[in-house]
């Protein structure tokens, strides 16, 4: 017997489709996600449920903060956005939909979790465990489409970026992570809110974050202040001369060599004297069978020194007479 009009709903459709996610924050690529559910479900009923995990790192926001963003950013899902803190699994939530009497349950997935979430519905069904039980006659788990926009580092938006963006105050990127119907002052008060959860200082001036593309890494090291300092030791790759470096230009340094001279070089021209292939032992000797041109110029500086100072010993004085005076 039917007792109530919500029991002859599920007695006509026996079908629900529903999708379980972390949504920390709530992102376009869940938008899509949402609307990919309602299509599938068609005239069969839909939720959504949200896990109740809460860390600063993975899960900032809390359970009712992301149903209160959720219902407002998607409100053509509101009702089926389901806040029941009661249901903190995914077997939890299942066994609700089969004690309302629905038969045939479907679950929407990112692609990449198609396979580990059929496993685990189907393993528990028909057996009775902490989290209630359920036993439905046809379990399904399909494709989104897309790739999980819960999941770490995937292609694409996703939580993870998003909360990479607020850890890296980039609003800018962080707005373009939000469907198009989310106002600005909702976008910063979810940027904020985010921040703060994260145990970040909140923002109060929004200013245009400009990312430029990266010239090269050692570009980027040198403007950073990581690869060269004025009073450095190097080696000029050309000539293997070892030089100090004068001068940090915009992309050059200045240099000077061991007899004064001063060159002006790419820094991709030079090399700290540490980091040289044939550097050894923090000394200046090099590996055998290479010789600087520094060192080449002072062995042959002292090599004729020291030849000259010979000849000069191998030649006698003359001998001085003393003229006597004359009267």
């Amino acid at each position: 017997m039917i007792s109530s009009f919500k029991q002859y709903l599920v007695e006509e459709t026996k079908t629900i489709y529903f999708t379980w996610g972390r949504m920390n924050p709530p992102t376009i690529g869940h938008g899509k996600l949402l609307d990919k559910l309602s299509q599938k479900a068609g005239s069969n009923p839909y939720r959504i449920y949200v896990t109740q995990s809460n860390d600063q790192k993975s899960n900032p926001l809390t359970y009712m903060e992301k149903i209160k963003t959720l219902r407002k950013m998607f409100p053509r899902h509101a009702r089926s956005i389901i806040s029941n803190k009661k249901l903190k699994t995914i077997f939890q939530a299942v066994t609700s939909l089969y004690d309302e009497g629905f038969k045939s349950v479907v679950m929407l997935a990112g692609s990449d979790r198609v396979i580990e979430f059929d496993t685990l519905l189907k393993k528990y069904n028909g057996k009775k465990s902490t989290h209630g039980f359920y036993n439905f006659q046809n379990i399904r788990v399909i494709s989104a489409g897309q790739r999980d926009p819960d999941s770490e580092g995937v292609e694409g938006m996703s939580a993870s970026k998003m909360r990479g963006f607020a850890k890296d105050n980039d609003f800018t990127s962080f707005s373009q992570g939000l469907p198009k119907g989310v106002s600005n002052p909702d976008a910063k008060s979810l940027y904020n809110l985010l921040r703060k959860r994260m145990g970040l200082k909140e923002e109060k001036f929004f200013k245009k974050h400009l990312r430029l593309e990266e010239v090269s890494e050692d570009r980027e090291n040198y403007i950073r202040g990581n690869l060269f300092s004025e009073g450095d030791e190097i080696v000029i790759r050309d000539t293997d001369e070892v030089a100090t470096i004068k001068v940090c230009g915009s992309n050059y340094v200045i240099v000077e060599t061991s007899d004064g001279t001063k060159l002006r070089k790419w820094i991709t021209d030079v090399v700290k004297v540490d980091e040289d292939p044939d550097y050894h032992d923090g000394t200046y000797n090099y590996k055998p069978g290479r010789t600087t041109t520094t060192q080449r110029k002072i062995l042959t500086k002292t090599s004729v020194k020291k030849k000259d100072n010979r000849n000069r010993s191998m030649i006698k004085k003359p001998m001085t007479t003393l003229m006597p005076k004359r009267a």
